[in-house]
């Protein structure tokens, strides 16, 4: 039951523009993969602004992580569209991809006319050691809040061996998780305790939070009319283009192909970024031809060291493709178009899960059980963030990783002598600025970059 006194005022929710100003400083801070960017939303909407508590705020990741696609634009989609409905999830969802779109498309550009420009290379190098600085903070910070006991903490443990040493994939990850949690449930209800009450939320100090207990938010409410209309909308906003593109190129075209394959792509694209890489890489190369695997390991660096989801990458992949092998149009324009559209085709369908499916989710929080099974995931969460941070570390500090088998084990092992000594010295400075200094974000990163760009200018190349 919600408490919907009239004598409670309805709490000051920021206006549309405010939300705006939020969303686009989050969107042009997003570095550091999906670790970062839901560092830098935890960091804004739950500890800055208390727009929403951390129970919700995982309780949205939850949900996002068991969807294809990218889960840190799902999460934005998701809190911008409770806070301010249908329009605040897309201004949430568009500005948080679209300075990582604007960037990606530059870069595209200068990579496809001039090749690797060693500027651009050492200044991205400098922000790269102070995102995983970012990385690091998100690990800290959101494992306090959720690995509550030593059941989370053990849960978040197995998922980081599973995936770190064993290789099991990420959505089996998950399905073990919410098992374990459904188990728990009934087995250590102490360690799966039931979610907080509507009425405690009522007298939260987060906006969310209180506008729920409220009743304020009617359009969280699950309908089957509205899911229907959501459905087709949105089934047509992705698809229409790429039978735009069709009608007009061919079936056969590089651009149709692009269309097609990354619109498929977005679908089968559970376990995160990383998970569909390989997948993309071995299509996008071997069978396609679009690009040489040397340019895919290019554009895997530039989305890495960009503000923006990391599976931007295959906005870079489509620029080159269509740049080199599309017909009928200037180089330049193909290049164009295809960036677009498979931008469109990745991201479209992120706008489409939440709108359809967060209202359900949001009816079914109280529900003890499957509150259970997503606590148990968001624990290993946790440890899938703590493989990320692993793996980012050893590919950002140092110059040589290799894989080393024992038996059914795979483990990556740095060469200790590729050190890069530059990079940890960011990364030690701009955990300093970050954890114990609290210098923001943006000037951390700022600085960094600074160095990393006066290192190729002092030292004659990059580090």
């Amino acid at each position: 039951m919600m408490n919907t006194s009239p004598t409670v005022a309805e709490p000051d929710r920021p206006s549309l523009r405010e939300a705006t100003r939020v969303w686009a400083k989050i969107g042009m801070l997003s570095f550091g993969g999906p670790a970062g960017q839901i560092a830098v939303m935890h960091r804004e909407l739950v500890e800055r602004r208390k727009w929403i508590s951390d129970a919700r705020f995982l309780h949205a990741l939850n949900y996002c992580m068991l969807l294809p696609g990218p889960e840190a634009t799902q999460l934005a989609i998701y809190i911008g569209w409770m806070l301010h409905r249908t329009v605040g999830g897309l201004i949430a969802g568009i500005l948080f991809v679209l300075p990582g779109f604007i960037t990606i498309l530059g870069l595209s550009i200068i990579y496809a006319l001039l090749g690797d420009v060693p500027l651009i290379a050492a200044v991205f190098f400098g922000l790269k050691a102070a995102v995983l600085a970012v990385v690091v903070e998100a690990v800290l910070r959101i494992g306090r809040k959720a690995l509550k006991n030593r059941v989370m903490v053990g849960i978040a443990g197995l998922a980081f061996i599973a995936i770190y040493v064993f290789k099991v994939p990420f959505p089996l990850i998950v399905a073990a998780a919410a098992v374990l949690g459904v188990l728990g449930r009934w087995w250590l209800p102490q360690s799966f305790p039931p979610p907080k009450s509507a009425e405690a939320d009522a007298s939260s100090e987060y906006l969310i939070d209180r506008l729920l207990g409220l009743g304020q938010l009617r359009h969280t409410m699950p309908s089957a009319r509205r899911a229907v209309r959501i459905l087709l909308t949105w089934l047509a906003i992705w698809m229409v283009p790429v039978a735009l593109v069709i009608g007009t190129f061919g079936v056969h075209s590089v651009l149709a192909q692009q269309g097609i394959f990354f619109s498929q792509t977005a679908v089968v694209t559970f376990g995160g970024a990383y998970a569909v890489l390989a997948y993309v890489a071995q299509r996008a190369v071997e069978h396609f031809h679009w690009i040489t695997p040397g340019e895919m390991l290019d554009g895997l660096a530039l989305a890495e060291t960009t503000p923006g989801p990391l599976i931007m990458v295959l906005q870079f992949v489509a620029f080159l493709g269509a740049f080199h092998h599309q017909t009928g149009l200037s180089p330049m324009t193909a290049g164009v178009i295809g960036s677009m559209l498979t931008t469109w085709v990745t991201f479209a369908p992120c706008f489409l899960w939440i709108f359809l499916g967060a209202p359900y989710v949001e009816a079914l929080r109280s529900q003890h059980t499957l509150n259970a099974a997503l606590s148990a995931v968001t624990a290993a969460i946790v440890g899938v963030v703590l493989n990320l941070s692993v793996w980012f570390a050893l590919h950002t500090l140092f110059g040589t990783v290799q894989t080393q088998r024992y038996g059914v084990l795979a483990v990556e092992v740095p060469q200790w002598s590729t050190l890069h000594g530059l990079a940890t010295a960011l990364t030690v400075g701009a955990m300093l600025a970050m954890l114990r200094f609290k210098i923001g974000m943006g000037w951390t990163l700022l600085g960094s970059g600074i160095v990393g760009a006066l290192s190729l200018v002092l030292i004659g190349h990059l580090p």
